[in-house]
Order: C-alpha cells, then structure tokens, then sequence
C-alpha cells in the first residue's frame, strides 16, 4: 500500500537553499525530502483509492484560490518535539483553508497535533544542532505565490516524489 503526502512545494532558489542547509546541519533525511509545506502528513491509501485520492484532489484545488506566502524567520515546536522550522510570516490562512480542503473525503486523516503550517529545516537532531538551525536562518525572508500543490508517493530507495500537481482556483 503507497504512502502518500500532500504539499505546496517550495519554489527554487528556495527549495534548494532550505534542503541544503537541512542538510548542512545533519538532517540526513533531507536528501529524500523535497522542501515542503505540509497539507496532509504521510498516509497509507490502498493502490485501488488514488485515482478516488486525485479526483478529491483535483475539486479541492478548484475550490481554493491562489494566495501569497511570506516566509521569514525561524520557530520551533521544542519541547513537544525536535524540530526547526521556518515559519509563515504571511499565508498561515492560506494555507489552512487548503489543509482543510483536501482532508475531506479519501483524505480525511486525525493528526496527531493541531495544523500549523510550516517549512522544517532540521528534525530529530541534537539540541546543539538544532539551536544551530534556529539561529543560523532567523533572518531567512522568501516570498512567493502559491497556485498549486502537489501528491508526493513515498519509495522507499528514491524518498518522496511528487507524482501529480493539481492547480488553485
């Protein structure tokens, strides 16, 4: 059964920046981990659902138009749990009616916290590095537009892909 996830991409030169320092501060993991906002976490959905899965997600993008994000500066979910992210300086709204648009039908999924839209930039590391992470981009500014999002599929030699991409509005 594939695990799938769903998520706006970070536009490059961003993208790249953010997986790198990821990498530059021990997350390993970033090498299979596209730069991302998360809208719907890793959920297994049998082989026989994704072409139900794509369809729900081709309506919920027709549904929500296209906004703006700013990133800027760091936050972190200590000590709750290990991670530094990016935070959304604007956009948080955005991207929570979206969230909510495509956990409905075939998606809908309990999380395990409340929905709080962010970019991680170090996760399950030492607090050394993770202060590291935290300082090192507080000064770290983006903005973009989001007018689409993606389904990522999990393999497990190859990390996450996006397989699909489903446009706003």
């Amino acid at each position: 059964m594939p695990t799938i996830g769903v998520a706006i991409a970070i536009p490059e030169p961003w993208a790249s920046e953010l997986q790198g320092y990821r990498t530059s501060v021990g997350d390993l993991t970033a090498t299979q981990i596209p730069t991302h906002i998360t809208l719907v976490p890793p959920t297994e959905v049998p082989d026989a659902d994704l072409r139900t899965v794509r369809a729900h997600l081709t309506h919920a993008a027709s549904a929500v138009s296209r906004f703006d994000i700013h990133l800027r500066g760091t936050g972190t979910f200590r000590p709750v749990s290990p991670v530094v992210f990016v935070t959304l300086a604007e956009g948080i709204s955005g991207c929570e009616v979206l969230a909510d648009a495509v956990r409905q039908g075939p998606l809908e999924v309990e999380l395990h916290y409340p929905y709080h839209p962010h970019v991680t930039i170090a996760h399950h590391l030492d607090d050394e590095a993770l202060d590291r992470a935290f300082a090192e981009l507080a000064e770290f500014e983006c903005r973009f537009a989001v007018d689409a999002f993606s389904l990522y599929v999990h393999d497990a030699d190859a990390g996450w892909r996006a397989t699909d991409h489903f446009e706003l509005g």
